[in-house]
């Protein structure tokens, strides 16, 4: 059976990490509602605070933490492997 061939089938798959981290957002006019309630003050505006949390998080000295072990999963989308050299989702 020298020559038989064999065959395989290519599944694409996706692992996903999931990590957590804490930044704190300064409590500035900046983070705050633009309008004054009813007794004249001004209220946190979540909104706000959400982006700014964001943006914090996307600093490269934000520490971030892995949350459990990665799962890995079908990938919702089947396509061939590419057949560029060197391309890790290509089966040898």
């Amino acid at each position: 059976m020298a020559g038989s061939k064999t065959y395989s089938i290519s599944f694409r798959l996706r692992r996903t990490t999931y990590e957590d981290a804490f930044v704190s957002v300064p409590v500035t006019d900046e983070v705050m509602q633009d309008k004054t309630d009813e007794q004249g003050h001004r209220r946190l505006d979540a909104d706000k605070l959400s982006r700014a949390a964001l943006c914090l998080a996307s600093n490269s000295k934000t520490r971030w933490r892995a949350e459990g072990d990665p799962i890995l999963e079908l990938h919702p989308i089947q396509v061939a492997p590419n057949e560029h050299p060197g391309d890790s989702s290509k089966i040898h």
